[in-house]
């Protein structure tokens, strides 16, 4: 067990042991955090400790610290088995399930002796569930049933390209209802996750114009909902056909500004926000703060009221995961972040000359009518012969029709002739240097042999980013959510020659690409890399995934001047003259 998966999942681990175990909270989001940003890393923790710099990752401090260098020396953690020896392991399964939180589950081993999935369904079927503290008859069925849509299902997450379509066409329903002034996404949804759990929806309720029941009924009789798992009077919940399952909370408008907040999370956020509020005095919950000497309320009917009572400035929620913009906010360094009025270019398409759908002329005719002044074509090359890829005869061709469409669109709109160039498996490159010089843009990819060792394929990107003319690495790990992984990247030395090089590093607006993702945005910040926004787009449609990118580099905590796609074509056009 050495490899940064492996100790990342062993930390998550632990982290859900210790929540079922009922430990400080604190002690339980450490380990949850320390998980994510070691999945993220950029090198091996086996590196990193050889230098001395483990604290260096964001969460992990000392007792972390030497808990990796624990298991990096054994192979194990001493206090993963100790923790193990009092709850067991097989435990972790459980949390799977709907309607199980951790108390839940300590209650069914504590109990009943349940430990596994199996055992839970025996014991539910057996009616031994209903017997439980506040659980009875209909909370035991529920569960059985939750139990039998996890099997069916599998216990994935949804990606968020699947999840935020639905939840603006529920959001729309909701919205022309009597009485709604606001309805909007919370959760991990809000907050543009790559991944999603359960849909949490919102609704700010004018009870003098319309009824909270009303909302509910309506919600519960979507044409989505496939199976109507809870109908309260302020809270219901449907299953999608996907399994999917979606919640809608309904409040009076006045608490919205609280409840929209509380809901957004994500919950190692919410927890610093209650320990501000601790020292002022107050409480908080979903509902308002609550003067803890007096027991007077304070309703916020906007979130900026939330975080002003609190002496904060407002927090975006692409921010709120605990990763230092409480620090920020208090110190006065929230970044300004990137926002879709900023980008004015998209430098990462397909048209018809390889595997997209739409000519030159209408992908700079959509680009234009979406606001953007500058375009760049970039089909595939000629390696990528499954994607009908380009001969170095028929880039050339295509050169004479992106200059007639650049004379039809006009002066104020330019379009760039590029190519997405293949890095082959042997790391040589499609085009020789001649032909690349020709271009206005080149961009280099990973499509095939993603899973070379990781020394292997590190040199194939770094061959790439270190050749004068390559001015952009595409989707730089070539994952695609959620079922294949990208290359395992060695990505402090791609960090490093994009930085040297002044080679830009992509943020694919895909939904199934979201690469690079957030964290590795965050670093590659730090360490100056030039960044670009694309949304490799084979359709005019493709265009509007923009806020999916958008909010991948939001969550990295870039600003406009970090992003090329930003920049006007003048000063584009001298940064690509800067190699010959």
């Amino acid at each position: 067990m050495t490899s940064n998966h492996e100790i990342a999942q062993l930390f998550e681990n632990v982290s859900a042991l210790l929540e079922i175990r009922g430990d400080n909270i604190h002690r339980v989001l450490s380990y949850r955090r320390a998980a994510e940003n070691i999945e993220a890393l950029g090198q091996q923790l086996s590196a990193l400790r050889q230098t001395g710099q483990l604290t260096s990752i964001s969460g992990i401090g000392q007792t972390l610290a030497e808990k990796i260098e624990e298991i990096l020396d054994t192979g194990r953690l001493d206090f993963y088995e100790r923790l193990t020896a009092e709850i067991p392991a097989s435990l972790l399964a459980l949390m799977q399930v709907e309607g199980l939180g951790p108390k839940r589950i300590k209650q069914l081993y504590d109990q009943l002796g349940v430990t596994n999935l199996d055992e839970l369904e025996t014991a539910a079927k057996a009616g031994r569930l209903r017997d439980l503290p506040k659980m009875g008859q209909k909370s035991e069925e529920k569960i059985l049933k939750n139990l039998l849509a996890l099997r069916a299902r599998g216990n994935g997450r949804f990606p968020i390209g699947q999840v935020y379509p639905v939840a603006q066409q529920i959001l729309a329903a909701l919205s022309g209802l009597p009485g709604v002034r606001q309805a909007a996404v919370a959760g991990s949804t809000r907050r543009w996750r790559e991944t999603i759990g359960d849909l949490d929806l919102l609704v700010a309720l004018d009870a003098e114009v319309g009824s909270a029941a009303a909302v509910m009924d309506a919600f519960c009789q979507l044409p989505q909902a496939a199976e109507v798992a809870a109908h309260g009077p302020t809270k219901s919940r449907i299953v999608l056909a996907n399994g999917l399952g979606v919640d809608l909370r309904v409040l009076p408008a006045e608490n919205w500004g609280t409840l929209l907040s509380y809901f957004t999370g994500s919950q190692a956020h919410n927890v610093r926000l209650r320990e501000i509020a601790q020292r002022q005095g107050l409480s908080l919950n979903e509902y308002a703060f609550t003067n803890t000497t007096t027991g007077e309320k304070i309703l916020c009917a906007t979130e900026e009221a939330v975080y002003a009572t609190l002496g904060l400035p407002y927090i975006a929620p692409p921010l709120r995961e605990d990763r230092g913009e409480i620090e920020a906010a208090l110190n006065g360094r929230l970044p300004a972040l990137i926002q879709q009025s900023d980008i004015t270019a998209d430098l990462h398409m397909h048209t018809t000359w390889s595997d997209g759908k739409m000519s030159v002329l209408e992908m700079a005719t959509a680009a234009q009518a979406r606001g953007l002044r500058t375009i760049c074509i970039t089909d595939h090359s000629v390696s990528l012969g499954i994607a009908n890829g380009l001969s170095v005869e028929r880039l050339r061709e295509q050169a004479a029709e992106i200059r007639a469409a650049n004379e039809q669109m006009g002066g104020d709109f330019h379009i760039l002739h590029g190519t997405e160039m293949e890095i082959r498996a042997d790391g040589t490159l499609d085009y020789p240097d001649d032909v690349l010089a020709e271009l206005d843009f080149v961009i280099a990819s990973l499509h095939v042999s993603l899973s070379q060792p990781r020394e292997q394929v590190t040199e194939r990107l770094l061959k790439a980013i270190e050749n004068p003319h390559v001015d952009m690495i595409a989707h730089p790990t070539g994952r695609l959510l959620p079922e294949r992984e990208g290359a395992d990247l060695d990505m402090e030395q791609v960090f490093a020659a994009a930085v040297r090089t002044g080679t830009i590093l992509e943020i694919n607006a895909n939904p199934r690409r979201l690469d690079l993702c957030d964290i590795h945005v965050r670093r590659a910040l730090e360490l100056g890399v030039t960044l670009a926004i694309n949304c490799d787009a084979h359709h005019t449609d493709h265009f509007d995934l923009l806020p999916f990118g958008l909010a991948t580099a939001q969550r990295g905590w870039a600003t406009a001047e970090n992003v090329v796609n930003t920049w006007p074509l003048p000063k584009l056009r001298t940064w690509l003259a800067r190699n010959p």
